[in-house]
């Protein structure tokens, strides 16, 4: 079973570069004309990233009371992301990797869907720190506009969602069950008329809700412990931030903190809100335009805004690929 989800998740990987074989081409393109010192030190720091992912997971499971080794959980954390990517679907495809290696692994699977949930939520939150000193910037310069505004109401939405979710999982079983039980009968009787059946079980949303209760029973008492997630996720975005800047210096542009700030917390916040797998399209868009507003040439801000994507979008994509396969050829594990 495994090995024939591996082949439709390869076939659907195929089929994503064919459609994307444009954009990898400007892509290759652009980054000769770049300065290689800065473009590889920058993949330094996004394998750090990766890295650094793999250390804010750790420090969920062993809030939950599990322990993992940070290695592996690179592999897991990579291949949830090729996954999420090629087979969009509002990261269940991520989770679904995490709890078949759950599975592999003899963890409990309800701790390890506490363990996506949190790493979601303390990412949106790390985000919005951020997201704030971009708001900063871009008010001081008479940049903020509409679209930004809606996007940044959108992911606040998002993170109060999660967080309310979790903190009724927190509380009681029974009223996170009522919650998920009453979300899944709203949305079948929106998705009815087209569907002629349910699209979800309230049966499994009560199972869904003991599950998400028992992992979160784990981190009762445990409130100190939730910095270190929270500091790991605002270091992943710090990280990014940085690889941003070595792509400026790739093409010797002169930038500003502001400049780095405002223009990667557009484009970070349209990856998140935006209906395109990792914002493909969408990201490349705002920030090549975010950069413009905040001067830089709308020519070189189009450079940066492909070699930054090749770095941070198309090169884990790559290594999530590698890291999927490895998975799968990995013998199972007790451990």
């Amino acid at each position: 079973m495994r090995k024939t989800l591996f082949v439709v998740v390869l076939v659907l990987a195929f089929v994503f570069v064919i459609f994307s074989f444009s954009e990898l081409e400007s892509i290759i393109n652009t980054i000769k004309r770049g300065d290689w010192r800065f473009i590889g030190l920058g993949l330094i720091i996004e394998t750090v990233w990766l890295y650094n992912l793999a250390t804010t997971f750790r420090a969920l499971y062993r809030l939950v009371g599990l322990e993992e080794d940070s290695r592996h959980l690179v592999l897991v954390a990579a291949a949830a992301n090729f996954v999420n990517v090629i087979a969009p679907s509002a990261g269940i495809g991520g989770i679904a990797v995490f709890l078949d290696d759950a599975k592999q692994r003899n963890h409990a699977s309800g701790r390890v869907t506490v363990v996506g949930a949190l790493s979601v939520l303390f990412d949106y939150v790390a985000f919005l720190c951020i997201l704030a000193l971009g708001w900063v910037v871009l008010i001081r310069r008479n940049n903020l506009n509409a679209g930004e505004i809606t996007a940044s109401i959108i992911l606040l939405g998002l993170a109060v969602a999660f967080a309310v979710m979790l903190y009724l999982g927190y509380r009681s079983a029974a009223e996170l069950s009522r919650a998920l039980a009453w979300m899944a009968r709203a949305l079948n009787r929106v998705l009815r008329p087209f569907l002629h059946r349910d699209y979800l079980s309230v049966e499994r949303a009560y199972t869904f809700a003991d599950e998400i209760a028992e992992g979160l029973s784990a981190i009762r008492g445990k409130r100190k412990e939730l910095l270190w997630p929270f500091l790991f996720a605002l270091n992943n975005k710090v990280l990014l931030i940085c690889v941003l800047a070595l792509t400026f210096l790739a093409f010797k542009t002169a930038f500003t903190v502001g400049t780095l700030v405002g223009g990667f917390s557009i484009g970070y916040l349209f990856l998140i809100v935006s209906p395109t797998p990792s914002g493909l399209g969408f990201v490349e868009g705002a920030l090549t335009i975010a950069l413009n507003s905040l001067r830089v040439q709308l020519g070189t801000a189009g450079v940066i805004t492909l070699v930054y994507r090749a770095i941070t979008f198309w090169y884990p994509l790559g290594v999530g690929a590698l890291a999927l396969r490895l998975l799968q050829r990995k013998p199972k594990d007790s451990s």
